[in-house]
Order: C-alpha cells, then sequence, then structure tokens
C-alpha cells in the first residue's frame, strides 16, 4: 500500500497538495460527443431510444413495459426483502425527513408606505426527477441515494416526483430498491440510467414525463450529461468523485481515522481520502491501520488505487495551520478529530458537512443522521451547498402598490429609468401620476 506524505505551513506549501489531487478534475472531453449523440437521439426518439441503449448497455432483453415500475410492484418488493434492514430504511427515511421539514422556508408579505407590500412566494417545482445510481448492476443498492433525493423534493412539495435508475442484467431494479420507493410513497420508478435517463427527464419522452430540475449523483456519462442539460432544467451540481478530509489532534484513535478514510477510499479509485495533523504519532499510526485494515476490504482493490491515487497524509505545525489548509481544500466531508471540535467549529469556512467529534464518522452521515449526503465535491463547497429543500422550490417576488405611492414615487421611478435611457419604462411610470401620456 502507498499514500502520499506532505508538509504543510505556508500558503506556498499547497501547491504541491493540489498538483497530486488535480487528476480528480472532471474532464468530460472523452465522453462529450458520445453524451451529445445520446441526448440527440433520445430527444428525438424517446422511448424507443431508452430501449436501444438499455438493451446494449444493461439488459439485453429489455422490453418497454419493463420501463416503469409502479407501486404495485414495490409493494411485493418490500415484502420480499430482510424486516430487520426495512426497519433501518424507515428510520432512516424518518430521520431525514425531520431534518428537512426545518429547512422548509413560508412565503412572507411585508406592508410599507403607502399602502404598498412587498414579499415573496416560496413555490415547489412542479416536477422533480432523481437519479439513483445502480450500484454494481444493481448488486449494490444504492437506497440512501433515493432517500437523500426524494425526501427533500417532498417537503418542499413536488407533485410529480421521477426517480430513474439502470435495472441489472434481468432488466429489473433491485427489491431495496423497490422497497424503499414504496416506503417513501411514490409512485412509481422508471428503469433507465445513464445519460439516457438525463436525457429522458430534461425533454420527456412518451412515458417518461419532462421534469423542472434534476438532482442525484451518477458516473462521468451522468454528470457530462448534466451538464449539458443545464438550462434546459435545473440541475443540483455537478458531482466529482467523493472525498474526506480530517483534521485530528493527539486525542484521535489512529485505526478510527484509517477506518473513515478507507469508507472513502472504497467508492472510487479517484476518491480522495486526506487526514491532516499536527502530530506525527497519529499519521504514522494511521498509516499503519490503513495497511492493516485494507486486505480485509471486499473493495480493496479500488480502495488501495485510491489512497495510491489521491489519499494523503499532511503534517502540519499546529491545528490552526491545519484548518487553513482544509478551508483552501473545501472538503465534501470534513470530521474534525479534535478534543474540543465545538470550539474550533466557528473556524470552518469551506466544507460540504462537518463532522465534529470522534463519534461522528461520516458514514452516519450518509445514511442515518439527517442531513443530507449529496455534496458539492472538487472544491465547490467553497460557492455550493449539500443538497437540501431550498433545491426543489423557487423564490416569486410580489410586489403590490397603490395609487397613492405611484404619485408619491412614480417620479423618481421616471428618473432613474431616463439615467438608463428607457424612455417607455419612464411613461410607464408617468402615466400612474398623470404627468404623461402618449
Amino acid at each position: 500500500m502507498h499514500i502520499s506524505r506532505f508538509e504543510f505551513t505556508t500558503a506556498a506549501d499547497f501547491s504541491p497538495i493540489e498538483n497530486h489531487l488535480k487528476s480528480r478534475g472532471l474532464d468530460a472531453g472523452d465522453v462529450r460527443d458520445k453524451v451529445i449523440a445520446i441526448l440527440e437521439r433520445v430527444r428525438g426518439d424517446g422511448d424507443s431510444a431508452l430501449v436501444e441503449y438499455t438493451r446494449k448497455f444493461d439488459c439485453p432483453d429489455f422490453s418497454l413495459e419493463q420501463l416503469v415500475v409502479d407501486r404495485g410492484e414495490m409493494e411485493k418488493a418490500a415484502e420480499r426483502v430482510d424486516a430487520g434492514q426495512l426497519k433501518n430504511i424507515r428510520e432512516s427515511v424518518d430521520r431525514v425527513r425531520e431534518f428537512h421539514l426545518k429547512q422548509k422556508e413560508n412565503s412572507w408579505f411585508v406592508p410599507g408606505p403607502e399602502g404598498s407590500i412587498t414579499g415573496q412566494m416560496t413555490l415547489p417545482v412542479q416536477s422533480a426527477g432523481l437519479y439513483v445510481p445502480g450500484g454494481q448492476g444493481g448488486k449494490t443498492p444504492l437506497v440512501s441515494s433515493l432517500i437523500m433525493t426524494a425526501v427533500p423534493a417532498q417537503v418542499a412539495g413536488v407533485e410529480n416526483i421521477c426517480p430513474v435508475s439502470p435495472p441489472g442484467e434481468d432488466g429489473t431494479l433491485n427489491d431495496y430498491i423497490l422497497a424503499t420507493a414504496h416506503i417513501l410513497g411514490l409512485e412509481r420508478i422508471f428503469c433507465c440510467g445513464s445519460a439516457w435517463a438525463i436525457a429522458a427527464l430534461a425533454w420527456g419522452t412518451q412515458t417518461l414525463p419532462r421534469v423542472d430540475v434534476i438532482a442525484g449523483p451518477g458516473n462521468i456519462f451522468v454528470s457530462s450529461a448534466k451538464e449539458l442539460v443545464s438550462g434546459v432544467v435545473g440541475i443540483d451540481m455537478i458531482a466529482g468523485p467523493s472525498e474526506i478530509a480530517i483534521l485530528a489532534d493527539d486525542s484521535a484513535d489512529p485505526g478510527w481515522l484509517a477506518a473513515d478514510m478507507l469508507s472513502q477510499a472504497e467508492h472510487d479509485t479517484l476518491a480522495a481520502s486526506i487526514l491532516v495533523s499536527s502530530d506525527a504519532g497519529v499519521l504514522d499510526g494511521c498509516e499503519r491501520h490503513l495497511k492493516e485494515q485494507l486486505p480485509k476490504l471486499s473493495r480493496r482493490d479500488i480502495a488501495q488505487k485510491s489512497l495510491a491515487n489521491c489519499g494523503a497524509l499532511i503534517k502540519v505545525p499546529d491545528l490552526k495551520s491545519g484548518m487553513q489548509l482544509i478551508n483552501r481544500l473545501a472538503p465534501e466531508h470534513f470530521e474534525l478529530c479534535v478534543q474540543n471540535p465545538w470550539e474550533m467549529l466557528g473556524k470552518v469556512k469551506n466544507a460540504g458537512a462537518v463532522f465534529l467529534g470522534h463519534f461522528s464518522p461520516e458514514a452516519v452521515g450518509d445514511y442515518f443522521a439527517g442531513p443530507n449526503h449529496v455534496l458539492p465535491t472538487l472544491a465547490s463547497a467553497r460557492y455550493s451547498s449539500a443538497l437540501s429543500v431550498d433545491f426543489f422550490t423557487k423564490k416569486t417576488s410580489i410586489v403590490a402598490t397603490s395609487r397613492e405611492y405611484m404619485q408619491k414615487h412614480g417620479d423618481k421611478v421616471a428618473a432613474l429609468a431616463r439615467l438608463e435611457g428607457l424612455d417607455a419604462h419612464a411613461r410607464s411610470a408617468e402615466m400612474r401620476t398623470g404627468k404623461s401620456g402618449l
């Protein structure tokens, strides 16, 4: 096992770390032309294109009749899965819903002078597409992806929710995905994936309705397709490989830190797992535990390549310098594994999600704690946020002004309009004051 080591003291030391991670950038150049062709084909041919692509890449015998899974099939799947896991999924849904209910915004109206009223209506989008990755051909059902996208859409009040997920070789979806959809109360789920599913959501087909927004992570074909249809529909973000950064002091358990790093490394060969510490013993201990734990993983080959490609152990002189580095990295997941994490929380400027203390592993956020796990990657936490109820809503401004208001302020509106050379704007205001005519 190999993992790179760095030292960071000042901003000048960031360049080697940045270069080490640059391979993680999303380069869609190799697939862009292919994705464009897929988008155009689905836009023109609809369902027939979906069936053709699904036969070619997922299920050779796929038929149009398999495209939609209804509530009856979801209910049957819920009866087939393990009862204990079904209970876990229900509790996860409840916790995620409880958290997202706190995000919901109300419309508001404020009375002003001269009888004016201004305000903002918060309205849900009418339809949302949710992308649920296939998970190794359906063998590892990503139920958490469905939960984390569906719940905020439901809390927002979206009427038409359209989940899509690629079928397995037999043309069906994993029972756990269907059971989760049943628990969520979804009406249907569509068996299609990759760029053709994104195209179907963006433009609609004979079977799939056109949606207003698309949320959910996916591979480079999905990310490229989302980027290309952005503007036709709203998208949540362009998701890159997963990442975790940990800032630890000498109170941290190196074995726990290694396990947390591996929890990201097993995702993808380009996932980044980074430990930052002022304590050399913690860094050395973590490296030893990485070597011990890695061979025991079912996805050890992926994790090993991930650590070699994008993993890092970084020595800093103190926690203050460590936090400066973390804010430069702007990680998707940030674990603050120090003695007094709450004292340092105010220093965090850029992170998708923060996990405080030694008993808050990133994994609990993926499945159970409540906050959304669809998070900004590739340093986009500098300007972006976790998926939330807000993504599935839109804000409409409200203006109601009276005769008295226009009598008092119409001339000011007209003057500002003429300053910009917009005479019709000015006349529109002045006609309400009785001072102008055509």
